[in-house]
């Protein structure tokens, strides 16, 4: 099975993973590989203009990594993630 895009995370984006717990990081983690393959809004979603997020619910909290397309190559597709926030409801803050 091929995948759509690769994926790199900023700095920042490693120290929100590297903050979280094992399970909670494992499961964000699970989240990107699977939206990598299937498209799925409920993983990874156009916010507005330029913004996506990849999305994940797990233990009641919300958790999003924002993240933009780099497609300059065609046939390497990357999606750079930036950072990362954790949300007690679904809805994501405009700021």
């Amino acid at each position: 099975m091929d995948y759509k895009f690769r994926v790199e995370f900023l700095e920042e984006a490693k120290i929100f993973l590297d903050g979280l717990d094992d399970k909670t990081k494992e499961k964000i983690l699970y989240n990107i590989w699977k939206a990598r393959f299937v498209n799925d809004n409920e993983l990874f979603k156009k916010l507005q203009d330029e913004i996506w997020e990849f999305r994940t619910k797990f233990s009641k909290t919300h958790y999003r990594l924002f993240a933009f397309w780099d497609k300059t190559d065609k046939e390497n597709t990357v999606v750079i993630s930036t950072h990362g926030l954790i949300k007690k409801t679904d809805k994501t803050p405009k700021r």
